[in-house]
């Protein structure tokens, strides 16, 4: 499911790319869609989950022990009176940001896009950008109130094992942002107001689509303002830290879209693209397998199982390596012929590809990075831990900073991406040096042999990909089924290096059984 929504996800992009491609008014919708987003990983999967699932867990254990010592049915009685509580309390407190969003709009982009406004308060060439900024964050902010609702309908379903729902619901937004971009532009003022209205109506059906299977898990229940309640008293606790640890991330976004707000027309746009290529990976693989080993983590401390939480998070680590490292090297070697395949037509050009190249590139070098994080952060909230990743998320925020200020005068938004890669690695080296100090988890030898026939085989896979592919004007001079058909064919050609290799190495389907041993 989370490959058909990432998927979809490509083909949206490709759409808003075709219909946009790279300049100052895509730079203005992708902005739009950030804010809301940002606050997303706050009030919904980010900081909320992380907090919300652990005790979610928490309280279904408690229902399944006393249904046993009564011998009667679980009937999830404390587990429906929490998501009563916590959607109530989550949902009027979400109410009042959307609104306080919507309608300081201009001073939002004010304070992100502080480039834009100088050039609209001083009527230089591209202060329309602020008008348009103000006008289209109007219309996205409400997707931030439905998406909450859809976390937590997800949470939910995800800790009781039901993934698939979760996982698929994405594929819904994509598909209302690319039949608005497609079939709404001619009833709009433009393009970027049509995708605007997608991401509105993409939020709505998702939260709509999400209530069937509430009700028929018995989860669906009457929202209840209950700040004061055990549940929410002991979620608070644990969301504060956590909503600093999420913000840490997503600050680093936000500054550097303030800086890149100063830097050339289509700067956002190009790290949206590359981050865009990223994502896929990341999110197929990284985000994936991160939203199903939470809950199996919470469920395992709150049985008081350590060695099957170990063996969990060491399973993770290697699923992980075993398509990251093919992912790094194939995309490193195709990034320039991938991006043509999907982006370069209509208003998205040879240069926009270049550019969109080099920021992917400096991306790529953190992406067992930022995997790691995805697995290694969960082995702390899962035993309600949200202090440790906080103090470390801010040490990773400063260095970004730091890094931002240092590498962009010189590097411009290539340098951004970089300091966001360094800053990633920062964290997640820090995030494993903390597990290994609490003795919660540390790699084997075992493991480090298993991670090197990996990386030995993504290098086999390489070589073999850079002979079948040529240089930029090869690729240029090619038609879009030529390009297709050469880019499968070094995929297929890759992938099946890379089983041979890891196969010839000695890796079995046992390596990724979960031991307790």
């Amino acid at each position: 499911m989370t490959l058909i929504s990432r998927v979809l996800g490509l083909v949206r992009d490709v759409v808003i790319a075709n219909f946009m491609g790279a300049g100052a008014v895509s730079d203005v919708f992708l902005f739009a869609n950030k804010i809301p987003n940002f606050l997303r990983r706050l009030f919904a999967e980010g900081a909320f989950a992380q907090a919300f699932v652990p005790v979610l867990s928490e309280y279904q254990v408690k229902d399944e022990e006393n249904a046993k010592l009564t011998g009667t049915e679980n009937q999830h009685e404390k587990t429906r009176l929490l998501i009563a509580q916590v959607s109530g309390t989550l949902g009027v407190i979400v109410t009042w940001v959307t609104l306080f969003g919507m309608l300081a709009s201009p001073l939002i982009v004010m304070l992100f896009g502080f480039g834009w406004f100088i050039e609209w308060f001083n009527d230089a060439p591209g202060g329309e950008r602020f008008d348009l900024a103000a006008s289209l964050l109007k219309i996205t902010f409400p997707y931030l109130w439905f998406i909450s609702f859809t976390a937590l309908a997800g949470a939910v379903l995800n800790t009781m094992g039901k993934f698939a729902v979760a996982a698929f619901t994405p594929v819904l937004l994509n598909i209302a942002i690319i039949l608005m971009a497609i079939y709404g532009s001619p009833y709009t003022q433009s393009p970027a107001h049509a995708l605007a209205w997608g991401v509105f109506l993409g939020g709505l059906i998702q939260f709509l689509f999400q209530l069937p299977f509430l009700y028929k898990a018995g989860m669906l229940v009457k929202p209840k303002w209950a700040w004061q309640s055990e549940g929410v008293q002991k979620i608070r606790k644990l969301i504060i830290p956590a909503l600093f640890g999420v913000s840490v991330t997503q600050i680093n976004l936000l500054f550097d879209t303030l800086i890149a707000s100063f830097l050339a027309f289509g700067s956002i746009s190009w790290l949206y693209y590359a981050d865009r290529m990223l994502e896929f990976p990341l999110g197929l693989f990284g985000i994936g397998i991160a939203t199903v080993i939470l809950p199996s983590l919470a469920k395992l401390h709150s049985n008081n199982s350590p060695k099957e939480f170990t063996a969990t998070l060491d399973w993770g680590i290697k699923i992980i390596c075993l398509f990251g490292w093919p992912a790094f090297a194939g995309l490193m070697i195709l990034a320039q012929p991938i991006i043509m395949l999907l982006f370069m037509r209509g208003e998205f050009t040879q240069t926009d590809v270049l550019q969109v190249t080099m920021a992917l590139f400096a991306y790529l070098s953190g992406l067992l990075s930022f995997m790691f994080i995805k697995i290694l952060a969960p082995g702390f909230y899962a035993r309600q831990d949200t202090k440790t990743p906080v103090k470390i998320g801010i040490i990773a925020m400063v260095a970004n900073m730091f890094f931002n200020l240092m590498l962009a005068p010189f590097l411009g938004f290539v340098g951004l991406a970089l300091a966001t890669t360094l800053s990633a690695t920062l964290n997640a080296y820090l995030l494993y040096r903390g597990l290994k100090a609490q003795g919660v988890y540390q790699l084997s030898n075992k493991t480090l042999v298993f991670i090197g026939k990996l990386v030995l085989s993504a290098g086999v896979m390489a070589l073999v990909v850079a002979q079948l592919s040529g240089d930029f004007n090869v690729w240029v001079a090619m038609t879009f089924a030529e390009r297709l058909q050469q880019v499968t064919l070094c995929i297929v050609a890759g992938a099946l290096s890379y089983l041979a290799a890891i196969t010839l190495l000695g890796v079995r389907m046992n390596d990724f059984k979960v031991s307790n041993q």
